[in-house]
């Protein structure tokens, strides 16, 4: 069965730094693309970055391109993402997903159907 858990999520200052993580179980997570999300509270839930599954193809959004960064360690089967910079915009659940099939990841939450339970982050002084 396939099993996505996150972890990584706190409290940190604004300009701090966090690293979430997305272990994957029940499945190679090499074999899938893998998409970060969070949603705020009383906010639909956004696409926040997702890489393909060989790792060779990412995408950010705007909000958060040049300070976050998303990478996956196939020998741990898990795939990061690294917060820089972070702003109290930033305070959200983080959740990972994969899709049903395919290498190639999106923004829209609909292009998956597995989800973790989500790593809350919260970024205030």
């Amino acid at each position: 069965q396939l099993q996505l858990v996150e972890s990584g999520g706190g409290l940190v200052q604004p300009g701090g730094s966090l690293r979430l993580s997305c272990a994957a179980s029940g499945f190679t997570s090499d074999d899938y693309a893998i998409g970060w999300f969070r949603q705020a509270p009383g906010k639909k839930r956004e696409g926040v970055s997702w890489i393909s599954s060989s790792g060779d193809s990412t995408n950010y959004a705007d909000s958060v391109k040049g300070r976050f960064t998303i990478s996956r360690d196939g020998a741990k089967n898990t795939v990061y993402l690294h917060m820089n910079s972070l702003k109290p915009e930033d305070t959200a659940v983080y959740y990972c997903a994969a899709p049903p099939y395919g290498h190639s990841g999106s923004l829209h939450p609909a292009w998956y159907d597995s989800w973790g339970r989500g790593t809350p982050v919260t970024v205030s002084s």
